[in-house]
């Protein structure tokens, strides 16, 4: 048995609709449950979803604000005005200064680009900032990705004499800022018809009513941002990051290959992962360390050599961050299995001095991803007496509103349900940890502080091949509200596995249902090889990809996570070397148990752990998940009584027998006879004297001879007096059976048959009867 550490959350599309999408659009059955499961409840609308448009595109004079932010700044283009674009740090900020600069360098505008740094001016507009546009002559200041909530710098920018555009799409707040014009897909609400664009997207709308037609050159930031900034990938986004990721494709701009050469990946191979993973990352690093303007610079830049230099700047930034990330994650979780008052709550609040406030929100991700809890990273100022940093949530704690029961000694902060930042004095991180770790007992439940996995796309190994797999990319692109599909393979067996790799730590394996056959592979899963078995039924989660070998294209499982409801039998049978089976066995769980004496004896210093010798009563015998059978008892009944008694999920069976009659097998009649006679027609004989020439006379082994004459003393047919041994004539008539050496001998052979050279299958079947059996 192997129960997965996550809750397996199964869903499964409605089976009509599926056959229906097949037989209409000519799909294979997984592109059709995908879309199922992505909410697309008819054909019509799966053929939309497929076949997406510039017609999915809506009007940009449809927000609120558009034409009034048009005429401005044309006024401003007719009158030489100086403009400023005011941008943000992250992926988003950048695309979305870049997407801005463009269009207005493109008008013939005067201007210029402004993003404030992390650490000394902060999030959104900043008075000292928009003062310093002001004595270079800025008129007009257009915010991007920002400005919402920057009320009072705004203010300061009206009384200077500057006009302000906001653009934005971050949550407003009750109080909206004095800028001459606002550009928000929900502001007022419901008065554009997508309200979920990134930062980016709103600056592209303003683009497109400046140029007055679709700027498909822009399209490949807007993908950048929107993918980065994890928006909904639904509706006119889906649209722009689709197209977006094919400009990019075929796109000549210095920037692309640049960044395709430092991330080795094929331009003609750029899906929204390689945005997700490699570009946006690293377009992210530069402003979670310092100034974000070299990555506005490489999406400018107009030569290779430039773009080929800020992308190799984007890099060290980004391995830098790397390092940043582990190297606090790694003091993070010290802290953690140090201190109990820290480990042991249900909100994981970490602290440290000079932690990199750029990076703490991600190493709460890792921290959630390790311990499953809400967690709290905070950056300590000593010097200022503040703690700054980022928190995130698991399902079930909604991390905003608990932060607002704390309102008292969390002076500031913001965010959603699953991710918040926050600024609080130092006194007060611990007061916030006693307090967030009551909150937390009281409305989280033991299963919800267990990860779930979600899996919508349950799979048969018959619907999987690799054209179905090449079909699944036409779906995309996969992201926020549109997730990339999680496959389930249920009930399937395994035909092979082995480890692989130089240090053995993965495994590849073929799984079958019967009739059909899987390559899968699970990289660092190269332990399953010595936790699962064949001849079960195993459930296996994870992804599909094609594994291309000179030319040959071939489906492939990603294993990901694994469970089994069955118990297993691990047959660790004839390896002498004690090294070699040991080391498949979890010691530190696992009850070895011996029925022999001798056997303890020889493997007690061997296996360097308790082993359990069975006692007559079993009283030293208790349930144990997974047993080491190490021998044989002398009947079977024991072994029987000992796993009704274990119960065992898991059986190791090693049945080392030193001693093994199987080979040596029992007597024939006619050996018994002759031997009998031999004995009659000699009174007084002389045994023990004689008993191994006579061994080698007949060519019988000589432990054989010894067996027979057990047999004859115990049914009295042969006496024993000063070494000599007599035939009893009058011995009543006894079959041989009825000897109690013979009859344990042969219980002994009988055993040994089916349970040390029985082949794998049988000795399954034997403990099957006997498991299921103690259940009932």
């Amino acid at each position: 048995m192997i129960l997965s550490k996550k809750r397996w959350q199964v869903e499964r599309p409605d089976a009509t609709l599926v056959q229906a999408l097949q037989n209409d659009l000519q799909l294979s059955a997984i592109a059709a449950k995908i879309l199922a499961a992505r909410g697309c409840e008819t054909t019509a609308e799966a053929e939309s979803l497929l076949n997406m448009t510039e017609a999915n595109i809506h009007d940009p004079f449809l927000m609120h604000g558009m034409a009034e932010a048009v005429a401005r700044i044309e006024q401003a283009l007719e009158n030489g005005e100086k403009i400023l674009v005011y941008g943000d740090y992250d992926a988003d900020g950048v695309t979305s200064t870049t997407v801005m600069l463009h269009v207005l360098l493109d008008l013939g505008a005067d201007v210029s680009f402004k993003i404030p740094n992390r650490f000394i001016h902060g999030y959104g507009p900043h008075e000292a900032l928009f003062r310093e546009a002001y004595e270079d002559g800025v008129q007009l200041i257009i915010t991007v990705d920002n400005g919402i909530s920057g009320i009072e710098p705004i203010r300061v920018a009206k009384e200077l004499g500057m006009d302000v555009i906001v653009t934005d799409h971050h949550e407003p707040g009750e109080e909206l800022p004095p800028a001459d014009i606002i550009l928000h897909p929900r502001i007022p609400e419901g008065q554009y018809p997508f309200g979920e664009l990134a930062g980016v997207g709103v600056a592209f709308k303003l683009a497109h009513a400046l140029y007055g037609e679709l700027p498909s050159h822009l399209i490949e930031f807007v993908a950048i941002g929107t993918v980065a900034d994890l928006v909904p990938l639904v509706d006119e986004n889906r649209y722009l990051v689709k197209r977006g990721i094919q400009e990019m494709r075929r796109s000549l701009s210095p920037w692309v290959q640049a960044m395709c050469d430092i991330a080795s990946t094929e331009q003609t191979k750029i899906t929204e992962e390689t945005i997700g993973f490699y570009f946006g990352p690293r377009l992210n690093a530069v402003g979670r360390l310092g100034e974000a303007a070299p990555g506005v610079e490489l999406l400018m830049a107009e030569d290779n050599a430039k773009a080929t230099a800020l992308a190799k700047k984007l890099n060290a930034c980004n391995t830098e961050r790397k390092d940043i990330v582990k190297s606090i994650t790694d003091e993070a979780i010290a802290l953690i299995e140090a201190d109990e008052k820290i480990g042991n709550s249900l909100v994981l609040v970490v602290a440290g001095e000079g932690w990199n406030a750029g990076v703490v929100g991600i190493v709460a991700s890792r921290l959630v991803e390790l311990y499953y809890r809400p967690t709290i990273v905070l950056s300590l100022d000593p010097e200022k007496g503040i703690a700054k940093g980022s928190a995130r949530s698991i399902e079930g704690f909604h991390l905003y509103n608990e932060l607002a029961k704390n309102r008292d000694i969390l002076p500031h902060f913001g965010g959603h349900p699953m991710a918040a930042g926050m600024t609080l004095s130092l006194e007060h991180v611990d007061e916030l940890r006693i307090r967030l770790d009551a909150q937390a007992r009281a409305c989280l439940t033991e299963e919800q502080l267990t990860p779930i996995v979600h899996i919508d796309i349950p799979l048969s190994i018959d619907e999987i091949s690799a054209d179905a797999i090449e079909e699944i990319s036409t779906l995309g692109p996969f992201g926020t509200d549109f997730p990339k599909p999680v496959y389930v393979l249920e009930d399937v067996e395994i035909a092979s596995m082995r480890k692989i790799g130089a240090g053995e730590n993965h495994i590849k394996m073929e799984i079958t249902n019967g009739y059909d056959k899987l390559d899968s592979v699970g990289f660092n899963k190269g332990h399953l090889h010595d936790e699962l078995t064949y001849g079960i039924k195993v459930s296996f989660i994870g992804d599909l990809q094609i594994n291309e070998w000179q030319g040959r294209k071939k489906a492939q499982f990603m294993i990901e996570d694994v469970q089994t409801t069955e118990w297993q039998l691990f047959d660790i049978r004839g390896i002498r070397q004690t090294a070699r089976w040991l080391n498949t066995v979890p010691k530190d769980v696992a009850r070895f148990i011996a029925f022999r004496p001798e056997t303890m004896t020889y493997y007690q210093s061997l296996i360097g752990a308790p082993i359990t010798l069975v006692d007559p009563a079993l009283s030293n015998i208790e349930q144990s998940d997974y047993i080491v059978l190490l021998d044989l008892p002398h009947n079977v009944q024991k072994l029987e009584d000992v796993l009704q008694k274990t119960a065992p999920s898991r059986i190791y069976a090693h049945f080392y027998m030193p001693d093994s009659q199987y080979f040596s097998g029992l007597p024939t009649r006619e050996q018994f006879a002759w031997y009998y006679k031999f004995l009659k027609n000699r009174p007084a004989f002389p045994l023990d004297m004689h008993i191994a020439d006579l061994a080698k006379h007949t060519g019988w082994p000589l432990d054989t001879l010894k067996f027979m004459t057990q047999v004859f003393f115990e049914l009295d047919f042969v006496k024993m007096e000063s070494g000599l041994t007599t035939v009893n004539v009058n011995a009543p008539k006894q079959a041989l059976t009825e000897a109690p050496s013979y009859k344990q001998r042969s219980e002994q052979i009988e055993m040994e048959q089916k349970l040390v050279y029985a082949p794998y299958i049988e000795l399954k079947q034997w403990f099957d009867e006997r498991l299921t059996s103690a259940d009932e």
